[in-house]
């Protein structure tokens, strides 16, 4: 929590202005942020400095580990954060590859679970990664990427963070995850959990003991309207006990996570938290 709260007072005091063309706003920016979450010890990554919510986040990732490239499906799990992106970004709507209403395209699990090869059918990143990690293998390339240049054109957005390699020492498994951009104020504690989470849930499913998750963000920014309260209010605020995160010990392999497991499966023990910050969203 206080290296969120380090980084946040880094782009207060060394950020330089940047206009984003896409959302047509000023941010400040710093370039190369790096987060460690204590996933041995289940320190769980959730803000204590406003009220935070985890289940969108897990619920978005397990629609990625499913390969999900449909909205609805992801709403099925409790999450709309594919809604405006899949049905409201005008480029996309006219779009040629775009197959229909909640249609994402190629875009993040689609990737990590079908990704396209030369001359014909898909390679499924995520399940070699998993049939390796469960024999004690770590060939020094356990990488699942939704990063494919050659698709972005037939997606609805390119991934922010978008490459997670997993390492394995001493039966213990780490996890490093890179990111292009970050909202810090809104985004980053979704990130933050979504990164200690598929740390947490692979070492259940592969039989490994959970180490350390490693965050790297190259462009962190927080934008010119989130900055009063930022600076006034949450900086102000003094950081609470992580919480730690159960999750069902019944999920047992990459199967279950396809097929049956639902947020119910997750649970946020000895969260605290100061008051809700209603931070402007930048679409």
């Amino acid at each position: 929590m206080r290296a969120y709260l380090d980084l946040c007072q880094r782009i207060v005091d060394q950020g330089t202005w940047i206009e984003n063309k896409r959302t047509g706003k000023r941010c400040l920016t710093v370039i190369d942020a790096s987060l460690e979450y204590n996933v041995a010890n289940n320190e769980f990554p959730m803000i204590t400095t406003r009220k935070s919510y985890f289940k969108s986040a897990i619920a978005e990732f397990i629609g990625y580990i499913r390969g999900y490239d449909n909205a609805a499906d992801f709403r099925k799990l409790g999450t709309k954060t594919w809604d405006a992106n899949a049905n409201l970004n005008d480029a996309w709507l006219s779009n040629p590859h775009r197959k229909g209403e909640d249609d994402m395209g190629r875009v993040y699990g689609i990737q990590g679970r079908a990704w396209t090869k030369s001359g014909g059918g898909t390679i499924d990143q995520l399940q070699k990664i998993v049939d390796n990690l469960s024999q004690g293998i770590d060939d020094r390339a356990e990488i699942m990427t939704f990063y494919n240049p050659g698709e972005f054109h037939m997606g609805c957005l390119r991934p922010c963070m978008h490459t997670h390699n997993f390492s394995i020492l001493d039966n213990t498994l780490y996890l490093t995850s890179f990111q292009r951009s970050c909202d810090v104020p809104l985004g980053l504690n979704f990130n933050q959990i979504q990164v200690f989470f598929f740390l947490a849930i692979m070492a259940q499913i592969t039989g490994l003991k959970p180490g350390r998750a490693y965050h790297k963000i190259v462009n962190a920014h927080i934008y010119e309207d989130q900055l009063p309260l930022m600076v006034d209010v949450q900086l102000k605020r003094e950081p609470l006990p992580l919480p730690k995160l159960l999750i069902n010990p019944e999920i047992k392999s990459l199967k279950d996570l396809e097929t049956w497991v639902t947020m119910d499966d997750f649970k946020v023990e000895g969260y605290q938290c100061h008051a809700a910050i209603k931070y402007p969203f930048a679409v």
